[in-house]
């Protein structure tokens, strides 16, 4: 059984990924906090008891179904469907890059030459654009097993759904950024 430092010490190690994992989804930042507390109130109230090593899957789908509540909730109160466009930052300032902090570990940020800073910036742009494109089951399963680097199982567990489910959203998913990213020069 988790003891109370070892829930705090395990919110606190994921206090901020998760909080960029949502913001990402909901594209506001007030409402990603909003999104975290909550579930890290649902975990410490009602799996606080459970053993560490359960306590990171336990929260992922938590995080998970407060977001989906979130939309669901947004659904209801707009009375309509909403595009993906209604979540792009409505000006430049509010751009949230989340593919802007991979780095490369052969050529260190600081030798790069301007041209080849940019082109990263414009790449990796490109690749975000793309994955707010994609479904949003495609889009979570991609994110939970390639930024958040969880194996087929702990996505599966984490969405609700079959590890052959997780395998075919990340497949279709990865098919699409290809055919996109090659439509636009970028090889993968």
């Amino acid at each position: 059984m988790a003891t109370p430092a070892e829930l705090s010490d395990f919110l606190k190690s994921i206090e901020k990924r998760a909080f960029k994992r949502t913001a990402y989804h909901v594209r506001n930042d007030e409402s990603a906090l909003d999104i975290v507390q909550d579930s890290m109130m649902k975990l410490s109230e009602h799996y606080g008891d459970k053993p560490p090593n359960e306590l990171p899957m336990l929260f992922q789908r938590i995080l998970s179904n407060t977001t989906l509540d979130w939309f669901r909730h947004q659904k209801v109160q707009n009375a309509h469907f909403s595009s993906f466009s209604d979540f792009q930052p409505s000006n430049e300032d509010d751009d949230f890059d989340i593919l802007g902090s991979l780095t490369t570990a052969a050529i260190p940020a600081e030798f790069e030459n301007p041209e080849i800073q940019s082109q990263r910036a414009q790449t990796l742009r490109a690749i975000e654009e793309e994955v707010l494109l994609l479904p949003g089951r495609q889009r979570e399963a991609f994110l939970m097993r390639y930024w958040e680097d969880m194996d087929v199982s702990e996505t599966a567990t984490a969405m609700g759904c079959s590890q052959g489910s997780v395998k075919t959203h990340c497949s279709r998913a990865i098919h699409s950024l290809i055919k996109s990213l090659s439509a636009k020069g970028i090889r993968l």
